[in-house]
């Protein structure tokens, strides 16, 4: 059984909202405020870097490209939990513990059943994950060995959690998780009832990789503010997902598609497209990034893995859109590609729901929540940060009779 221990020494070192050139007290100046929390640093971490000048994302010390394309989704995870990539053995441990993992308890199913079948994706799992709580007899332990079999066991059924809820909206029966397989191979089965080729097999674990983990984004630091307050690896995990659902976090790809099916129902010249919308105030999805002021590193991979898609569905009509939409971007606004871009035309390939890719994102994030938690959990401090108050002083209490209230 694997029980891995955290690499190195972190420590949290609590929300510097203030500038470190001043000081505030309960009567003095307001503090220097950072809209977002853009740039503070909320705490040291050993898990990920990224570096949005460069474009690069590192994750354990390794870049996010080379593992993408020398390693599985299986390794990622027990690099992010571990500190370190597993050896032969240590994966087959881990893919093994996975694989026992995967089945849900019938209950957890009744719960997607009674779900309504025009119910968000991601209100269902995040649904499912809170009742998956319920039938963990370790949910409430909060020792590092418990949480860890608890953050494969969430790796493991959030697959079947999405694959048995899309078959029953749609009228058919959840199909029972294999055991065998990856992670990837397992859910495409899952989800379609048929053993997917190779180019899908090694798209979808790549896009999982690249998923895995990506900073201190809203829902990472979500599960670590809940986490922090020793809530279960359960109830941090369901918040975290709340976060994602958020159309700023999460959901991007699902409107690059749309946009993507409209340019092919419309006939419209893709790059004709963009600049009417352009023109018309409108924003093109897929491109920019909050972190990154050039290309993500995590499309370029993903572009690779659309064209041996498209190779294999012989179908290369995605791969030519985003190539024009990505050309008249760079003339016109001079903004890259990110990885919803074309993590989008990639799912679409796979035969998969465009609604289903936020919970795809879940499927893989949950890696790297769960590793966040852990290493919160190690040295842990409540995350308590300060707001800067703007209302009114010294108002008195008018009495009851006398208040106009608000409403004319």
């Amino acid at each position: 059984m694997l029980l891995g221990t955290a690499t190195g020494q972190w420590r949290t070192i609590g929300l510097r909202l203030l500038a470190t050139n001043m000081h505030a007290t309960s009567n003095g100046p307001s503090p220097k405020r950072s809209l977002g929390l853009a740039d503070v640093v909320a705490l040291e971490s050993s898990i990920a870097s990224v570096d949005g000048t460069r474009g690069e994302l590192v994750i354990r010390g390794y870049a996010i490209d080379d593992l993408a394309r020398e390693t599985s989704f299986e390794e990622v995870a027990y690099l992010l939990w571990h500190g370190a990539l597993p050896g032969r053995r240590e994966l087959r441990e881990l893919c093994e513990y996975l694989r026992a993992e995967r089945t849900l308890s019938p209950m957890v199913l009744d719960v997607l059943r009674l779900t309504p079948e025009d119910a968000s994706p991601m209100a269902a799992v995040r649904t499912s994950v809170s009742a998956l709580a319920h039938f963990d007899a370790e949910a409430d332990d909060m020792s590092r060995e418990a949480n860890y079999r608890k953050a494969i066991r969430l790796t493991a059924r959030i697959p079947t959690v999405i694959a048995a809820f899309d078959r029953i909206r749609k009228g058919k029966e959840p199909i029972a998780p294999s055991n065998a397989g990856s992670t990837a191979e397992n859910f495409l089965y899952m989800l379609t009832g048929k053993e997917p080729g190779p180019s899908a097999k090694q798209a979808l674990d790549a896009a999982l990789v690249l998923h895995t983990e990506h900073g201190l984004n809203a829902s990472t630091f979500t599960a670590r503010v809940i986490g922090a307050t020793l809530a279960d690896i359960y109830s941090a995990i369901t918040g975290a997902i709340g976060a994602l659902k958020g159309p700023l976090h999460g959901g991007a790809n699902i409107k690059v598609m749309q946009m993507l099916l409209e340019i092919d129902r419309s006939r419209d010249d893709p790059s004709e497209y963009v600049r009417k919308r352009l023109a018309a105030g409108e924003r093109i999805m897929g491109f920019g990034h909050r972190v990154y002021r050039t290309i993500d590193p995590r499309a370029k991979v993903l572009r690779s893995m659309l064209e041996a898609l498209g190779e294999e569905h012989d179908n290369h009509t995605w791969a030519t859109y985003c190539d024009h939409l990505v050309k008249t971007m760079a003339s016109e606004k001079g903004i890259a590609p990110n990885v919803d871009f074309y993590s989008a035309p990639v799912y679409y390939l796979l035969g998969i729901d465009p609604d289903l890719y936020t919970p795809l994102f879940v499927m893989s994030r949950i890696t790297g929540w769960t590793a966040h938690l852990l290493e919160q959990w190690t040295n842990n401090r409540l995350i308590r940060p300060r707001a800067s108050y703007i209302g009114p002083h010294n108002l008195r209490v008018p009495p009851i009779t006398t208040r106009s209230g608000l409403i004319a």
